[in-house]
Order: C-alpha cells, then sequence, then structure tokens
C-alpha cells in the first residue's frame, strides 16, 4: 500500500514539472509587454557578379605591306589599331584591326607571321586577311582562332592594281569576306583622360635596321602624324595618317626558324608578358610598363605608381620594338 502511494506521488511530480517546464518556456520564449522581440539574423548578403562587358563589332585583320614600293596605302586610315611589327630584313610590316568601320578597300595586302598568331587571339575570332606566308606557317595559321581569308581561300575579295609594280599591288575588298567574330568585350578599347606627370614632346622616332617610323605631335589637329622612312605617311583615301595615341611597347624578339627567299630569318615579336612602355598622347610622352597576361588577354598600360595610361579617343598605333 505505501509502495502504491509512493508511485502515485512520483507520477504527480512529473506532471508538475512537465506542466511548470512549459510554462516556463513560453516565459522566456514569448516576449512581455512593452519589450520588443529579439530580431532574426538577416540572410548574409550577397553580391551579383558584375556584367560581362557587351561584346563588340566583328573584327576584320590585315597585314598590309610598308616597303617604300608599297606606299602610299589605301583604307588604313578606318582601322581601330595599326600594329607596326618587325619582319625580315629589318624592315616593318602593318597589322591593322577593322572593327568600328571597313573601307571599301584595304592594302597592299601581304603575308602573315608568327607574330600575328600570338596578337590575334585577344580579338575572339576574326577573320584574317593576308596574301601568302611561308609553308612552315601554314599549320600555325590553321590553328590559330583566326577565319583563314587569304587571297588563296577567298580569291574572289582580291584585286591587283596594274599600276603598281607586283608584289605590292594586291588589295582586299572586305565586303567579299566572310565575318569575324564579336571583338570581346573586355578586350575592347578603353578611352580616358591622361595622368600627370608627362613628358612634353613634339617628335619620336623608332628605329628598325632598315626602317624608320616618326610620330610628330600637331596640336592644332591633336594627333600624332605619321612619317616612313623620314617621308610624311598618307593614304589615299584619308590623306595624312595620324593617330592620337601611339604606344610603343618594348618587346622581346627572336629569330624564327623560317627565313625570307634571301636567307633573311623571320622575327618574332613576343607580346605576352611585360615590358617596358611609351604612350604618345596629348602632345606628352608616358613612360611605365606594359602587361599581357596570355594569348586571349588585351595589354594594359601602367604608369610608375600603377596609374593606367589610357589611350585617347580614336585609333591607336602600336609599336613592336626591340
Amino acid at each position: 500500500m505505501r509502495r502504491r502511494h509512493m508511485r502515485e506521488l512520483f507520477a504527480a511530480a512529473l506532471i508538475l514539472l512537465a506542466v511548470f517546464g512549459t510554462a516556463a518556456c513560453g516565459l522566456f520564449s514569448t516576449p512581455r509587454a512593452g519589450y520588443p522581440s529579439r530580431p532574426e539574423s538577416p540572410p548574409p548578403a550577397t553580391t551579383a557578379p558584375a556584367p560581362a562587358p557587351p561584346p563588340g563589332p566583328a573584327v576584320l585583320a590585315v597585314k598590309i605591306d610598308n616597303v617604300p614600293e608599297a606606299r602610299p596605302p589605301v583604307g588604313i586610315g578606318a582601322a581601330d589599331v595599326v600594329y607596326v611589327e618587325p619582319v625580315e630584313g629589318g624592315y616593318s610590316r602593318l597589322l591593322g584591326i577593322f572593327g568600328s568601320h571597313q573601307p571599301p578597300k584595304i592594302g597592299p595586302v601581304r603575308s602573315a607571321r608568327e607574330t600575328d598568331a600570338e596578337l590575334l587571339p585577344q580579338f575572339g575570332h576574326p577573320t584574317l586577311a593576308y596574301s601568302g606566308a611561308a609553308p612552315e606557317l601554314l599549320p600555325l595559321i590553321a590553328a590559330a582562332p583566326v577565319t583563314d581569308a587569304s587571297d588563296a581561300h577567298q580569291p574572289a575579295a582580291f584585286t591587283r592594281d596594274g599600276s603598281r609594280p607586283v608584289p605590292h599591288n594586291l588589295f582586299v575588298d572586305p565586303s567579299k569576306l566572310p565575318p569575324g567574330a564579336p571583338w570581346p568585350g573586355q578586350n575592347q578599347l578603353t578611352s580616358g583622360p591622361a595622368p600627370g606627370g608627362g613628358i612634353p614632346t613634339g617628335h619620336y622616332e623608332v628605329t628598325f635596321p632598315s626602317a624608320t617610323v616618326g610620330f610628330d605631335w600637331s596640336a592644332g589637329e591633336q594627333r600624332w602624324l605619321v612619317s616612313m622612312d623620314g617621308a610624311p605617311y598618307a593614304a589615299v583615301d584619308t590623306g595624312r595618317l595620324g593617330p592620337p595615341t601611339v604606344v610603343i611597347e618594348r618587346v622581346k624578339v627572336r629569330e624564327s626558324a623560317i627565313h625570307d627567299a634571301a636567307g633573311n630569318p623571320s622575327p618574332i615579336a613576343e607580346t605576352v608578358g611585360s615590358g617596358p612602355v611609351t604612350v604618345l598622347r596629348d602632345g606628352q610622352a608616358f613612360n611605365g610598363t606594359w602587361s599581357r597576361p596570355g594569348p586571349d588577354a588585351a595589354a594594359t598600360y601602367t604608369g610608375p605608381s600603377g596609374e593606367a595610361l589610357l589611350p585617347a579617343a580614336g585609333q591607336v598605333w602600336i609599336v613592336l620594338t626591340p
């Protein structure tokens, strides 16, 4: 009888403990009048990724002859970018990049070089117009991210000017070529104001073993007037050539295994990496460093303190010099 009484007391105690515990939980979890409830922790903030820059226009790259017999050129004034490359014999050759506008005729068109295979991937998948290449170079062009638009592949797009000597008389009609892919947004030219610290400069000249390229600042026209071998450089259709910005990239140049008919080795300008640079704009020279991490990236230019050396709006010439 006593044991039964103890079990009943124990059961009653458990019931009271459960009731008291529930009430206690309500006491501490339910806010009292006049006291706000504790706010819930907000979810962690998330940062939306920056939108990718929109793609630019389709890109056409054209190899343009630049020996004295090939002058004057046609159509080059419409290019967004003009590269000056060293070639065999100590001469230079031009690579015009046309995106914003394609004129009805460009030339004289000449052969491609190994330097082009490293330069062109930054423009996405451009169409490359050229005339001929060393047999050893053709597999490299075939493997590059370009649409091969040589005169051998697109003969209907090319014509010869009988008033000029062969082989400096071949011209291309861009409207008859397959279009290139859009210019990647992140690699498009971005213009901006010049930083401080520029050196006033009226003339700048780059010398190759057998050629010179000169730039004279015209304050009235706000551009650098181009000269080749000491003579004014003018296009048939647009007159005197003169970009607002000139970039002098000092690059490593090595000899290729490919030689021309005279036995001169074809130089290769290495444009991936980094090195000294001089940016000419606004009648001033800005010294700094160029950097290009890979073939798919465009080069960037920075001053001694890391400030961006941006081009002015308009055409840009980039001279690749040892």
